[in-house]
């Protein structure tokens, strides 16, 4: 019965544990920092990077709750904490991306007189900055492909590196120029490239929230798959969803006319799905004749037609 020998989801603990310490540690820096120098970016920034240690919580959170057994009241146990919490961290970056275009334009509108010292202390905290948050992007970097769950950690880390990066930036071109608007203009345009990375992150945990299937998955390739199997004439009820992040089910019934559906032939099926689809939960209902309704699949209409 173990099913995902192979598909155990890479262990990730460490990374979270490290990168949840890191960040909460940058945290106090900069709000220590921010008040110090009176910097309304820092503060702002504080705040911001307080979103990424609960978003670091709540991807490990889901990452734990997949591990937690089935029981009678959970058959599928809890693999879509993972679905849930990729769509929360999308939510809170979105959320991130609207404060800080807001915190942009209003700067724009007013912009705030920058002194040498404060300028430099901005600039070496934010420096800190780049340095925790590539380094806890790195952390998740092996696992963002396979699993989207963790691909959120990753986009919400590398984000991050990239906003205390326009930060220095624009410190360094405000000292050196005197151009105040560029603080508020370098905010913006990062608030656009993270919205950018975000939406797709945003779209396909509420596609697979809403029982979608998988981008990783062709529903035509995998209909074609089980109609090519020995002594199967047509293929209806096709059901392909994700339960978590990194697991995949499909239901579907097999109409055999004159097939024997013996273990040997499901296990076949199973390895096909298994081994071109990954697709991990496969269950098939083989009757002799059609008798259910294609749930308005693209399969082909009946062939049997009555005459009067």
């Amino acid at each position: 019965m173990n099913h995902d020998h192979d598909h155990a989801p890479a262990n990730f603990n460490r990374a979270f544990a490290i990168g949840i310490a890191l960040n909460a540690l940058f945290v106090a820096i900069e709000a220590f920092y921010g008040w110090r120098v009176n910097s309304l970016a820092l503060l702002a920034d504080a705040g911001h990077n307080l979103s990424d240690v609960a978003g670091l919580v709540l991807a490990w959170g889901g990452a734990l709750a997949v591990k937690l057994q089935p029981d009678a009241r959970h058959t599928y146990g809890w693999k879509r904490a993972t679905i849930l919490a990729a769509f929360a961290n999308a939510l809170l970056l979105l959320m991130a991306i609207g404060a800080l275009a807001w915190e942009a334009i209003g700067r724009l509108l007013s912009p705030p007189a920058l002194a040498g010292a404060q300028g430099v202390t901005v600039m070496l905290v934010a420096g800190v900055g780049i340095f925790i948050n590539t380094a806890t992007a790195l952390l998740f970097m092996r696992g963002r492909n396979s699993d989207l769950n963790i691909r959120g950690a990753f986009t919400h880390m590398a984000a991050d590196a990239l906003v205390s990066a326009g930060v220095v930036g624009a410190g360094a071109l405000t000292l050196w120029m005197g151009w105040v608007w560029l603080d508020p203009v370098a905010s913006l345009a990062i608030a656009f490239v993270i919205l950018l990375g975000t939406w797709g992150l945003f779209k396909q945990s509420l596609h697979l929230l809403f029982d979608g299937v998988p981008d990783s998955v062709d529903p035509q390739a995998v209909q074609s798959c089980l109609a090519a199997l020995p002594g199967v004439t047509r293929v209806h009820d096709l059901h392909i969803w994700a339960t978590g992040t990194s697991h995949i089910a499909l239901t579907a019934h097999l109409v055999m006319p004159h097939g024997q559906a013996d273990d040997a032939f499901l296990k076949l099926a199973s390895a096909q799905l298994h081994d071109r689809f990954e697709i991990t939960h496969v269950t098939l209902q083989v009757m002799q004749e059609a008798f259910t309704q294609a749930c308005a699949a693209p399969a082909a209409p009946p062939h049997h037609h009555h005459e009067h």
